[in-house]
């Protein structure tokens, strides 16, 4: 690609931020889930399962992880430190996709025990040793499935690039907790992992509009192929390169690209 084409192509993309990146993306999008607290850990648990349950139709996804906060009376924090056994029984209906009891009662039994530790989730991101993005999502898989007795069926819900995943669930989440801008979607609340670091989440309708404008060869929807993206995404800005992410997900899912 020409300097000029690689211009356009970054003006075409800034154009689609500034289109999508806005409030009015928040009330159909999951992220709209943690904007609904004001709490900082609330913030956390509510869009780390708002991005664990976000595959399917959008509007599901949204119901689904409010149901689940009604469950736990609109304070997810005080819920997974200081729940009772009975407060537990009133989960056992709840299933969202493949997602059942099983696994939320362990995903919460994970959450009340790193929240006794540590004030913060991004604490669960930095484990000794991690000093890349992969290696970060690598140690936080160990780490969750840290705790005696972890479901052998609950892991399929916390993807790893060791397994060649595109973790593009995870990458969301991390989306919302680490960006900030004048926008106010993405929350910003974690400044210790940097903007520059993040991945940027890659599905089937954003590896095609990345596949139609050649930003990306790789065919397979993997680890490989969010990191080629997000390598390309750096050159149209270094610092920020997953602010893209709004330019393919509304090019994709909103305009049928």
């Amino acid at each position: 690609m020409d300097i000029r084409n690689e211009q356009a192509l970054r003006d075409f993309f800034n154009s689609k931020v500034a289109q999508y990146n806005q409030p009015s993306f928040i009330a159909d999008d999951p992220v709209s889930i943690p904007h609904a607290f004001t709490q900082k850990q609330d913030q956390e648990i509510a869009g780390f399962f708002a991005a664990i349950f976000a595959w399917g139709n959008r509007t599901t996804i949204i119901n689904k992880t409010r149901e689940l906060m009604q469950l736990m009376d609109q304070q997810p924090h005080q819920f997974c430190l200081h729940h009772s056994e009975k407060d537990l029984r009133s989960l056992l209906h709840f299933k969202h996709r493949t997602f059942n009891t099983t696994d939320l009662l362990y995903f919460i039994a994970f959450l009340q025990q790193h929240y006794l530790q540590y004030k913060s989730l991004e604490d669960a991101f930095l484990q000794k040793d991690a000093d890349t993005m992969e290696m970060r999502l690598i140690r936080f898989h160990n780490y969750f499935f840290s705790l005696p007795d972890a479901p052998s069926r609950t892991r399929k819900h916390i993807a790893t690039p060791y397994k060649g995943s595109s973790c593009k669930r995870l990458n969301m989440f991390l989306r919302w907790m680490v960006r900030q801008d004048d926008q106010g979607v993405d929350l910003g609340l974690w400044k210790r992992i940097h903007p520059r670091e993040l991945i940027c989440p890659i599905d089937l309708h954003v590896a095609r509009v990345a596949k139609r404008f050649q930003l990306l060869d790789r065919k397979q929807t993997d680890w490989l192929a969010a990191e080629e993206l997000t390598s390309y995404l750096r050159t149209l800005d270094p610092e920020d390169p997953v602010k893209y992410d709004f330019a393919l997900f509304g090019l994709g899912v909103m305009e049928k690209y």
